[in-house]
């Protein structure tokens, strides 16, 4: 695992009530993490990182005969080029949900390019799709990373999130997909990714399906 954050001065109350509020607050940020996909509800969860909903980090691999159907997509990147599956068909695809305030991302920002790099003389292609952010805002981030691979602004109808979102849970931001080069969901990493290596490795794993 789509911003500025606002805090509220808090009045002073007698020991009781700031109890009674302290316990409110806390079950309703737990009712609001269950519907984090509101753009809304990320940005009062988080913070400074507006839309990140924090969570434990998880990689999880799905094997050949449990993929799903192939994903789907199309969306426009942040300078305004079509992007479709088809144009990534055969490909083993790393897909990064992201946008430019969530810190995660920004940590993780020159691990993705690192294992890009790693792998662009394969056959392999790296997409990202950024949920929050202007063409202009992304392109920003991607000049101050040293991104080169593209991605899809996917703010104004969201479309490629809901695309993959029909093929396996998107819950948080960062969250980062891999897909066999059929087009399936083949392994998920659920958070700001902890090195390269993991990610390198599940592309690796990816590609020797298809020697």
């Amino acid at each position: 695992m789509r911003p500025p954050a606002a805090t509220s001065p808090k009045t002073r109350a007698p020991q009781a009530r700031r109890a009674g509020a302290a316990a409110a607050v806390l079950v309703l940020a737990a009712a609001l993490a269950a519907c984090s996909a509101d753009p809304a509800t990320e940005a009062y969860l988080s913070g400074t990182n507006q839309g990140y909903i924090s969570g434990d980090f998880r990689v999880e691999e799905i094997p050949q005969e449990e993929r799903g159907e192939p994903v789907e997509w199309a969306g426009v990147t942040e300078d305004g080029d079509e992007l479709t599956s088809d144009d990534t068909a055969g490909d083993v695809v790393v897909v990064n949900f992201w946008y430019a305030a969530c810190g995660p991302c920004r940590v993780e920002a020159p691990d993705l390019e690192s294992v890009w790099q790693e792998y662009r003389d394969d056959e392999v292609s790296f997409v990202g799709v950024n949920t929050y952010d202007q063409a202009d805002t992304a392109k920003s981030f991607a000049k101050q990373y040293e991104i080169t691979y593209p991605s899809i602004i996917d703010v104004n109808d969201g479309a490629v999130k809901l695309a993959f979102a029909a093929a396996t849970p998107i819950q948080a931001t960062p969250t980062t997909l891999v897909l066999d080069a059929e087009g399936r969901v083949a392994a998920r990493i659920i958070g700001q990714l902890e090195g390269a290596s993991i990610l390198s490795t599940l592309v690796a794993d990816a590609l020797a399906e298809t020697a």
